[in-house]
């Protein structure tokens, strides 16, 4: 696989969806070199994203304990159960929420594609 943004998403997208991986886990699933995956890691990590590793046989990779984790990457599955569920307390009774709910309803909607 060629060096490419929606891989390093991808590798985005598996860190936030489980808690470690491995780096022969995070290899396989992107089809990518050990370089390659050590590379995407470091743009990772310049864009401003905490990514601890653990070198050696045990070790592996994971977002940093309390980083700031900036745009979050979502499946089309994940982003349609979170618009259903903004939707659902934007129009209810959930006191103190509606304006929020339907702010980040907004948002959502925005950054999904048709």
């Amino acid at each position: 696989m060629t060096r490419t943004t929606g891989r390093t998403l991808a590798l985005l997208g598996l860190l936030q969806a489980h808690r470690e991986w491995s780096g022969a886990d995070l290899q396989e699933r992107l089809g990518v070199s050990g370089r390659t995956l050590r590379r995407d890691i470091d743009d990772l990590r310049a864009l401003g994203y905490g990514i601890d590793s653990v070198p050696g046989v045990g070790g592996g990779y994971r977002l940093g304990i309390g980083a700031a984790i900036p745009p979050l990457v979502l499946s089309p599955d994940e982003a349609v159960a979170i618009a259903v569920g903004l939707r659902a307390a934007a129009t209810t009774a959930v006191t103190g929420i509606e304006d929020a709910a339907a702010s980040a309803l907004v948002k959502l909607e925005q950054s999904l594609s048709a």
